[in-house]
């Protein structure tokens, strides 16, 4: 048994916990200093969690390597199984058309800009995110809005914007996930605490995305909509969070929130041509005015029909318990850890969920959406294997991210730095969002962010008489206003929008919006962890 040290370095706390450091810093720094590709910092700073896991804190190499092994399983499965599959059902309508009816369809729910960006960014934006996640609803979104006539900055800037509020429940749920898995808190705990947080910032995104497609004229004359949206989003991505599925929430979201905006009035009144011109300063794409027959829109929305229902279905709780059944949970070999005082610790056993997760759900939707659009077996099975062509880097990445996160936190790496992070006293629960934003920033992953620093904000947690589910949950709540200025993601909206080497440019636009809300978010954990806002947690 390997027996976890807090003090390997000279006994003393501080030094330990710098040393303990060394591998997140090599993958900052990697990252964002040398501007190294994810997913060869990523590797690089599993060798130096390795190295310093091994001859620092006198983890046993076998122990090591298999502590890294289990983290690299889980993040195939079912991390990128959710992503592969989602990504795949996404392929197959664009292979189909049935994704440019889509945007289409879209496009004829409102005339006006300032609605169009709602409905695209914010409402299909999180319905993307919801499936997929990873850059996708960044890109698509943005090409969807120059499409729809807007500059190209203009769109990047919503789009980013825009892809906030279902961050942490996105791709079926998998930052949450995550966050549950390297925490040991339950799944059902820790999105009750994220669904109490993030839908907060689904009542501002909306206003804020009007404000910057039309400045105050359009705050001041879509106000009502921009509100009423924001609030179903919000109210549909709590209740499904805290009763429902985590894995539903966004999905359940997206749909309220759009359902919401376009029972308002107001949003189908035709824009005045002055706001048009102000706004569409781009070249409006000339297949919008083509009318689809309507069997084919109803084909375009069947995959994310299929995608929902099937959800819904698993929940049912015979259901549900007949899917959990083929679940297997097994002791993970060579691996035999103990914490500080002696108590064997919840990686030494392994569930592996079959059936009963996201991406083996989107994958039963993906063959329906196959049947539905008519995609023939051999061609759905190539989109598959192109998929993980395409994701073979993030899959890379994020194998080798969740390893390190495993090792260091195995091997008791982080929690020395929590121990030591948690003389912060009462102010960890201002920090506590802080360290979130700064791991997406610069990972680029609200689910990579919540396995490097999840346990880290558990053990200070628990040192300094916080919350440990309060402060798990700021680190993904927090981390999800790091995704519009990673690096990853302003590379991805540049792209989509013929911006290519304008990452600078845009970063300067984007960056008050996200220490602004980062703000917002770190005054609401500061708050529920006081009697002022205590109330809301569960």
């Amino acid at each position: 048994m390997f027996v976890q040290q807090l003090e390997p370095v000279a006994d003393s706390l501080g030094l330990s916990a710098l040393v303990a450091t060394l591998p997140l810093l090599t993958v900052l720094v990697l990252l964002g200093a040398v501007r190294m590709k994810a997913h060869r910092a990523g590797l690089i700073g599993l060798c130096a969690a390795v190295a310093v896991a091994w001859l620092v804190f006198g983890m046993p190499l076998g122990q090591t390597a298999s502590s890294a092994a289990q983290g690299a399983v889980f993040g195939l499965f079912p991390i990128l199984w959710i992503v592969v599959n989602a990504l795949w059902v996404y392929r197959m309508t664009v292979r189909t058309r049935h994704f440019d009816i889509l945007r289409r369809s879209f496009g004829r729910l409102s005339d006006d800009p300032r609605i169009q960006a709602l409905v695209v960014a914010f409402c299909f934006g999180a319905l993307l995110e919801a499936l997929a996640g990873f850059g996708a609803p960044v890109a698509i979104s943005a090409v969807m809005l120059v499409a729809l006539g807007f500059d190209p900055v203009r769109a990047a800037v919503v789009a980013l914007v825009a892809n906030t509020a279902p961050v942490a429940f996105g791709a079926m749920g998998t930052p949450v996930v995550t966050l549950a898995q390297v925490t040991g808190i339950p799944l059902d705990t820790v999105a009750t605490v994220v669904g109490r947080q993030t839908p907060l910032l689904a009542l501002v995104v909306p206003l804020l995305l009007v404000a910057l497609v039309d400045g105050r004229r359009g705050l001041r004359e879509t106000w009502e909509p921009a509100l009423v949206c924001g609030f179903a989003f919000a109210a549909a991505q709590f209740a499904a969070s805290n009763y429902v599925s985590a894995q539903l929430a966004d999905i359940g979201a997206a749909l309220a929130g759009a359902g919401a905006l376009v029972a308002v009035p107001h949003a189908r009144r035709p824009a005045a041509e002055p706001v048009r011109a102000a706004v569409l300063t781009g070249a409006r794409s000339e297949d919008l005015d083509r009318d689809d027959p309507r069997a084919d829109v109803l084909r375009a929305y069947a995959p994310y029909a299929l995608i929902v229902a099937i959800f819904s279905v698993a929940q049912i709780p015979p259901v549900k318990d007949l899917l959990t059944e083929a679940t297997r949970t097994f002791d993970w070999p060579f691996l035999d850890v103990a914490d500080p005082a002696g108590d064997p610790v919840g990686g030494n056993v392994f569930s592996l969920p079959l059936v009963a997760t996201g991406g083996t759900l989107v994958l039963l939707a993906g063959f329906g959406t196959a049947a539905v659009l008519g995609v023939h077996a051999r061609v759905a099975a190539r989109e598959w294997a192109a998929t993980v062509h395409e994701l073979r880097f993030a899959i890379l990445t994020v194998t080798s991210v969740l390893a390190l996160a495993y090792v260091m936190n195995l091997s008791g790496q982080a929690a020395t730095i929590g121990h030591f992070v948690a003389d912060a006293g009462a102010g960890l629960a201002f920090l506590s969002p802080v360290l979130g934003w700064f791991g997406v920033a610069v990972t680029g992953s609200d689910t990579s962010a919540n396995a490097l620093f999840g346990a880290l904000q558990v053990t200070a947690a628990e040192q300094s008489g916080l919350s440990p589910e309060l402060l798990a949950a700021a680190n993904s709540s927090g981390g999800v206003l790091g995704k519009m200025i990673s690096p990853q993601n302003l590379t991805i909206a540049c792209a989509a929008v013929g911006l290519a080497g304008k990452e600078g440019d845009l970063l300067r636009k984007v960056l008050p919006w996200s220490l602004g809300l980062l703000l917002v978010m770190c005054l609401i954990v500061v708050g529920q962890s006081t009697a002022v806002l205590g109330w809301m947690l569960p």
